[in-house]
């Protein structure tokens, strides 16, 4: 019979029933459960998994927290569906129990490293330390994790090998985006990496159909049932068949369109500009120093934690606190310091020089933006905004290498960048935005930004 006692079910909106190991089978053992409870997961419920987005998108007030949980799911779900192929590829991986277990837990910890407002602190407080919420999460994951993680023994659909063990340093490595080739690790380790810094992992898989859903977009993103059905590992790595490719391109493009839509939209990135000043005036009085030197205090460091804080600030005995607090409690009033002026989408493909073009940096594009303005406004305060995403393979960065795709009609393996559907979709894009304190020169600023990027397509097309 199933051994339903040890097992417990979390009901989720996107996945439906997730099980997870709830009770230890012998007094040495640790439960899934009791990684799940940990201060550390559970610090998770008070950060919000749409940054700054959920001061836009009223329903979109989920948090990490469900999301790690929906990734863990998709976990099992991916190596339910690969490790089959896997194996083949690599005669030494572990037994299937013991690499779904390191991959639900991976899944689970991806995130442990993220402190309030999410990738906006990794920007504008961690990178101060040389750190980001990977590289923290990594040192999380070996030294206040480590010796609970080796003392799990079971996922919900089997035990470890008497022999085998979890082992922390190979989570930590999986949740890692690559900065090079990988030494020192097995092959199967590699081949699984691509799961978690590939074009569709168990992360963005999960987000994508969450956001989407919590934010109103869409309940049904894309066909993630399509999507793994469709995928394997070949000798090069993880690959998709061409039947699975219009799934793969789908996602890509859904993708995209909820960063243009939503992580992009124009308010959330005004709150962004907001928040990055709010960080520079009172950066030293929200955290005391280096997380990695206070764990203990960035444990309990969450947006709900600072909200509180700053929130009290304005009645503080401490002058600079109360002239700080004044500001934070505009923010919280949701009173934005910028307005903004005009934007412009720029789409770039592989042959384009993107890193070469003045849009590459927000200094040059202002510079130049400056220059174009009458000799009256030309000192006037305002903020370039560059919002970037990059969705197509064969781009540099953590998603390169990591996938490929299987032309049946060849019978071999190819570049995913190689298909011509898959170079439909652009490289990469910028969102050029420029924000002003008000409206007053919305149109000085439109023609300065026009004569910077040139005509619009659409002009273009009328003037032929």
């Amino acid at each position: 019979m199933y051994d339903f006692d040890s097992e417990s079910l979390s009901h989720d909106p996107i996945h439906g029933y997730i099980p997870f190991v709830a009770r230890r089978s012998g007094p040495d053992e640790v439960a899934e459960q009791e990684i799940i409870d940990h201060p550390w997961v559970q610090r998770l419920r008070f950060i919000h998994q749409l940054q700054t987005a959920w001061w836009v998108f009223p329903s979109a007030e989920h948090t990490r927290f469900q999301h790690v949980l929906g990734a863990m799911h998709l976990a099992s779900r991916a190596v339910a569906r690969l490790y089959d192929s896997l194996r083949q590829q690599c005669p030494d991986v572990p037994s299937r129990a013991c690499v779904e277990t390191l991959m639900r837990l991976a899944a689970l910890l991806h995130d442990v490293g993220h402190g309030p407002f999410g990738h906006f602190l990794d920007d504008h407080f961690l990178q101060g330390f040389g750190l980001t919420h990977e590289t923290l999460g990594s040192v999380i994951i070996r030294e206040e994790l480590g010796e609970l993680l080796r003392k799990v023994r079971r996922c919900p659909q089997g035990a470890l090998a008497a022999s085998e063990q979890i082992d922390p340093e190979q989570i930590a490595f999986l949740i890692t985006r690559p900065r090079g080739p990988a030494t020192g690790q097995p092959k199967w380790l590699c081949f699984l990496r691509a799961l978690f810094c590939g074009i569709y992992t168990v992360d963005n898989m999960d987000f994508v159909l969450r956001d989407a859903y919590m934010s109103g977009y869409s309940r049904d993103a894309f066909d993630v049932d399509r999507l793994l059905h469709y995928s394997f590992f070949s000798e090069r790595g993880l690959t998709i068949h061409a039947r699975g490719l219009s799934a793969l391109v789908k996602f890509m493009t859904v993708r995209a369109e909820l960063f243009r839509s939503i992580y992009f939209h124009r308010t959330v990135r005004a709150i962004d500009l907001t928040l990055e000043e709010l960080f520079a005036a009172s950066g030293d009085l929200l955290f005391p120093g280096n997380p990695l030197q206070h764990r203990d205090k960035y444990r309990e460091f969450t947006e709900m934690s600072l909200l509180v804080d700053v929130r009290r600030w304005a009645e503080s005995g401490d002058k600079r606190r109360r002239e700080v607090g004044a500001q934070w409690k505009a923010f919280l009033e949701r009173r934005v310091n910028w307005k903004m002026a005009c934007e412009r989408t720029l789409f770039f493909d592989l042959a384009d020089a993107e890193q070469a073009s003045i849009f590459s940096r927000g200094d040059f594009v202002e510079a130049a933006l400056r220059e174009q303005l009458p000799a009256a406004i030309k000192n006037i305060e305002l903020r370039v905004d560059l919002a970037r995403h990059v969705h197509r393979p064969g781009t540099r960065g953590p998603t390169s290498g990591q996938n490929f795709l299987y032309d049946p009609s060849r019978g071999e393996i190819r570049e995913l960048s190689d298909s011509d559907l898959v170079r439909q979709v652009p490289a990469s894009y910028r969102i050029c935005r420029v924000y002003a304190r008000d409206h007053r020169h919305d149109a000085l600023l439109a023609a300065a930004l026009d004569g910077l990027v040139g005509p619009r397509q659409e002009d273009a097309l009328t003037n032929m």
